[in-house]
């Protein structure tokens, strides 16, 4: 089974499952009924499993060019050394899709479930997924594409416990997953792969425009995370105080802005990149820490 949840990047998969959680908490002031809440886990993770094996069965050819050279340290979220399963030949190519078409099914049969239109949001993360990898060689403004794909999740989760949700007040959670998702995660995942994706002569934010424009992109990006998460009590029921406002402010500061600053110092530093995407990653985790105390309390 090790070879399956490293294609599908299963603890960063689940690091994944934060986000939706944060965001339906904040949403709805309160915990769906228990229900809900078990059939939202595991269509959740169904999705995210899917997805990120989809990734490697898209670029198969381009990963096995990449790392024709060894594969990298990778990071703390995602060190297996069965990393990229497909390209290093250690999982058929057949097993890999069939383990994909299980997941999506399965998380396609819970979004219709939870509510139908969730369905469609599935579907179009998976056309944008595809999308994205085959970007790869052609221009570095995929990474858009990339926050729009992460950004799916959250917002399927406001169609969980909101059908018809506030189109201002979604497009700010859209925004704030968006911006976080390029600057602590998409960016920095190039950034540590630039000697791998120059063997394919890939096309990325570190390798077109440099890391000192990487860095700049980095901080301004992660600073608006910050700022815009500041904004997110207005999308809540709950009264949310400077408390609230100072927990997520020291968050962001502490697991994005820091990082991304030291990257931006010390540019030519590919480590330093893969220790911002695990920093980032664990952002969301923090934001659900964060909202689940205030829940409880109120």
């Amino acid at each position: 089974m090790k070879r399956f949840f490293a294609l599908s990047r299963t603890t960063h998969g689940v690091l994944d499952l934060a986000a939706p959680g944060f965001v339906a908490l904040l949403w709805l002031g309160g915990f769906p009924p228990l229900g809900t809440i078990l059939l939202s886990v595991f269509t959740a993770f169904a999705a995210y499993t899917a997805i990120y094996a989809l990734n490697d069965l898209v670029g198969i050819a381009v990963d096995r060019e990449k790392f024709s050279g060894g594969i990298n340290e990778g990071y703390s979220v995602e060190a297996s050394d069965m990393r990229y399963p497909l390209a290093q030949n250690i999982l058929p190519y057949r097993s890999g899709f069939l383990w994909f078409a299980v997941w999506f099914i399965l998380a396609l049969a819970g979004s219709y479930l939870l509510d139908p239109f969730i369905v469609v949001i599935l579907l179009s993360a998976a056309i944008l997924e595809v999308i994205y990898v085959l970007l790869l060689k052609v221009t570095y403004l995929r990474t858009f594409v990339s926050g729009l794909v992460k950004s799916s999740g959250p917002i399927a989760a406001i169609y969980v416990v909101d059908p018809n949700p506030d189109l201002a007040r979604l497009l700010l959670v859209l925004a704030w997953v968006f911006v976080w998702e390029i600057g602590g995660q998409n960016i920095p995942a190039d950034w540590n792969d630039t000697v791998e994706d120059q063997r394919v002569h890939a096309k990325t934010i570190p390798l077109q425009l440099g890391t000192q424009s990487a860095g700049v992109i980095v901080l301004l990006t992660l600073g608006l995370t910050v700022t815009i998460s500041l904004f997110l009590p207005r999308v809540s029921p709950l009264d949310l105080g400077w408390a609230f406002l100072l927990a997520s402010a020291a968050a962001g500061i502490v697991l994005l802005i820091k990082p991304g600053y030291e990257l931006y110092k010390q540019q030519k530093e590919g480590r330093l990149a893969a220790r911002l995407f695990d920093s980032a990653s664990y952002y969301p985790m923090a934001q659900l820490a964060i909202i689940t105390i205030y829940v409880l309390i109120q």
